[in-house]
């Protein structure tokens, strides 16, 4: 285990928080991921501010679809076992997903997630 190399983003800032461990953070709730686009050091590390973006749009692709199913359950009612197991197969899916961009903010990968990951990296850029 000695020959690993740290992530090049795993420098501890002022704040004695690594950028690894801020962009990790940020995939907590949504509220993390406006607070590390907002106060220094983190504001100016394209890494977290790519995660933190990335978090803040994914949770609300999260309650848009959640709001969707929610609503053709009470359009159609009779389709009230089909969109609970499809909330349900769906909330599994969004949630290994998290999962696994969470791990990967701890360990310094910047994994891009489809239309969501695009919009973070412009959104870091700036």
């Amino acid at each position: 285990m000695s020959d690993l190399k740290p992530a090049e983003t795993s420098n501890v800032n002022s704040s004695g928080l690594s950028d690894n461990a801020a962009a990790g953070i940020a995939y907590i709730t949504i509220i993390p991921a406006i607070v590390f686009l907002i106060i220094e050091p983190f504001k100016r590390s394209s890494y977290v501010r790519f995660h933190a973006w990335q978090s803040i749009f994914f949770f609300i692709a999260w309650a848009v679809i959640d709001i969707l199913v929610g609503l053709v359950q009470h359009i159609v009612p009779s389709a009230v076992f089909l969109t609970m197991t499809v909330l349900q197969l769906v909330g599994l899916a969004i949630f290994i997903v998290w999962l696994i961009v969470f791990i990967g903010a701890f360990g310094g990968k910047q994994i891009k997630l489809p239309v969501i990951g695009d919009l973070a990296a412009r959104q870091a850029e700036r």
